[in-house]
């Protein structure tokens, strides 16, 4: 077994993929014709968008929708970078709002967060040193 992907849900399957385009640089791997799924290619692991209303025909026990209004959810995408302040920037200039402003951590690796046009909990960092 592998992990496939992780998919959240969201009001806008293309508005998000395209937020993801411009803030981080991942490419479209694939968008449903009715634009309530769509995928992007960030790596080994897919990330998966879709429809707030797909989700709804999916869970009958329904689910707590993202809100960049509320705190987020108990949980995060982390982005490795080698060049951290950059693409913190850049995502913030395409739409991202800060979270936490970038720290260096007792390891030597630097996190900062953001969340994105849902609400969802974003960390970019620096690779950790092993050696």
């Amino acid at each position: 077994m592998k992990y496939g992907y992780t998919i959240f849900y969201v009001d806008n399957v293309k508005e998000t993929i395209t937020f993801y385009e411009n803030a981080f640089g991942f490419v479209t791997k694939f968008v449903t014709p009715e634009g309530d799924y769509g995928e992007l290619m960030s790596g080994e692991t897919v990330i998966s968008f879709a429809s707030i209303e797909l989700g709804n025909s999916n869970f009958s026990k329904g689910f707590e929708k993202l809100s960049p209004k509320s705190k987020p959810i108990g949980m995060e995408m982390a982005f490795v970078t080698e060049n951290i302040e950059l693409d913190f920037q850049k995502a913030i200039d395409a739409g991202a709002i800060e979270y936490e402003k970038i720290k260096e951590k007792p390891w030597g690796q630097k996190v900062g967060y953001l969340r994105d046009n849902n609400g969802i909990l974003i960390e970019i960092c620096t690779p950790v040193n092993t050696n």
